[in-house]
């Protein structure tokens, strides 16, 4: 544990900031497997669950979840799916 006030504050930032970047790759990964359920079913509403998936994929490479070319990896690979069905 550290002894020093900034130090000791800092654990307290950086805890917080990996529990909301768990709680959004949670997220992240609950849309990327609702649209490959939704692809694998060819329901209705797969473009939309792709379109969906895609925008939380972006959201997340914005705020530095994902590296840049991670989220255009998962992108293409979604689309191509979607486009293969």
């Amino acid at each position: 544990m550290p002894n020093i006030k900034s130090a000791k504050k800092r654990v307290l930032v950086s805890k917080a900031n990996y529990e909301h970047n768990k709680a959004y790759r949670s997220a992240l990964r609950t849309a990327i497997k609702k649209a490959d359920a939704a692809i694998d079913a060819k329901s209705e509403d797969m473009a939309v669950s792709v379109k969906a998936a895609v925008k939380k994929i972006d959201q997340a490479a914005s705020k530095g979840i994902l590296h840049k070319n991670n989220a255009a990896r998962k992108k293409s690979a979604l689309v191509s799916r979607l486009n293969k069905a």
